[in-house]
């Protein structure tokens, strides 16, 4: 099927790519390791892990920020700040774009993020109790907040258009996007970057591990299983993927040839604890459904799914629920694969995954998911290495904790 009332005009693609992630920086390094079935988690180092239950993460390491970010605003930023902020330069520069005065007030950025910076804030509210109100550094206060990557990405970039952040936990980013791409579609704004970014810090470390959040906190080896029988949990982890929107014509006309369509969305939620997942699937059925629905296609349209799988018991148990209930269980399509057994869990990674799916569309390349060899349910993963078929519709699926879910179709460009 087919969307009659979609046309140049109001498309909207995909035309950048910034990454920050465990298996490297910029869409070469991190797709070559990607469709390789390389592995971004390793033993934590850059804090003691030795009076933890768990003691992996897929860590963001030896990362320049002053290749991507001026010195005087680099000055001013966290860390989570600072991978954010070199993601959407990575992504403007792979777009081809430049801010100048006639297009920066109708371009904007917003992001996903699930904790913010854990590290700053932590810092400042331990100087603050020991220390005293006197004590605290103003500094460090920008830092606290949720919107800190967004505004210094801005400062640093030149956009004057729409500022926004999402705080929806494992479903930030990809809120973000769906927002982002509306923003445009509205005619509210030109070109937009979105995504996501969180980082690893030992207090959110420390806050995962008490409520046996991460593999390995309840036995059983560590490691992430998406889809696993033998999963036992996530592996944490931290990076910032951010992708560059804007309309097919704008694209076109700049003579740059888009990675991918954002042809559709679907968001719903249902019952569930805070911090647990529902044991019904038709909250996500509902979402991956509408984002269908929006797309004008059919599941047998589907050729590629993203999963928000993790090796989270409920998630996966949830997720493969839903999956076999829209798709049914033998049918040829669609290939799932799960990027977050290479990438861990990072909360926001859906802008990572969306990174992922548009150079997963390019190249027609599904990437192995990292970790799993004995499926939950008999659905066509792919496991061990990687498949090359075109991919004309791929779907991603972005699932909070508490509920909330957000799916996102994307299509090939033909």
């Amino acid at each position: 099927m087919s969307n009659p009332s979609v046309t140049k005009c109001n498309r909207v693609v995909i035309s950048g790519v910034g990454l920050v992630t465990p298996l490297g920086f910029g869409k070469d390094a991190f797709a070559q390791k990607l469709f390789k079935g390389d592995s971004g988690i390793s033993p934590i180092t850059t804090f003691d892990t030795s009076h933890f239950a768990s003691k992996l993460g897929a860590v963001v390491m030896d990362f320049d920020a002053k290749a991507f970010i001026s010195l005087k605003n680099l000055r001013k930023m966290d860390r989570t700040s600072s991978l954010a902020c070199a993601s959407a330069r990575m992504a403007m520069e792979d777009a081809v774009f430049s801010i100048s005065v006639s297009n920066r007030d109708r371009t904007g950025i917003i992001l996903g993020t699930a904790v913010g910076s854990t590290d700053v804030a932590a810092k400042f509210a331990g100087g603050l109790f020991s220390e005293g109100p006197g004590m605290a550094s103003p500094f460090q206060v920008p830092n606290t907040v949720m919107n800190a990557p967004a505004g210094h990405t801005s400062i640093e970039l030149g956009f004057r258009g729409i500022n926004s952040t999402i705080n929806h936990h494992e479903a930030s980013a990809e809120t973000a996007i769906v927002y982002a791409a509306s923003e445009i579609k509205q005619g509210r704004a030109d070109v937009m970057f979105a995504g996501g970014v969180d980082i690893i810090s030992e207090f959110f470390f420390r806050v995962l591990t008490h409520f046996k959040a991460l593999s390995a906190a309840n036995g059983g080896p560590e490691g992430a299983r998406p889809f696993d029988i033998q999963r036992n949990g996530p592996v944490v982890g931290e990076g910032a993927g951010v992708v560059c929107l804007e309309t097919f014509t704008q694209a076109e006309a700049r003579g740059v040839r888009p990675y991918c369509e954002i042809a559709g969305w679907g968001l719903s939620s249902a019952p569930a604890p805070p911090t647990d997942w529902p044991s019904d699937p038709r909250g996500p059925v509902l979402a991956i459904t509408r984002a269908l629905n929006s797309a004008g296609i059919a599941p047998g349209d589907i050729d590629y799914v993203s999963a928000a799988a993790s090796g989270g018991s409920k998630l996966d148990a949830l997720e493969a629920e839903a999956l076999s209930i829209v798709f049914g269980s033998a049918v040829d399509r669609p290939y799932i694969s799960a990027i977050k057994g290479a990438v861990g869990e990072s909360f926001s990674s859906g802008g990572v995954r969306t990174a992922a799916m548009a150079l997963s569309i390019k190249a027609g390349s599904i990437p192995p998911t990292v970790g799993l060899k004995n499926p939950i349910r008999p659905l066509r993963f792919v496991m061990d290495k990687k498949i090359d078929i075109p991919i004309n519709f791929g779907l991603i699926n972005g699932f909070s904790s508490g509920g909330t879910f957000v799916s996102l179709v994307l299509k090939n460009i033909t």
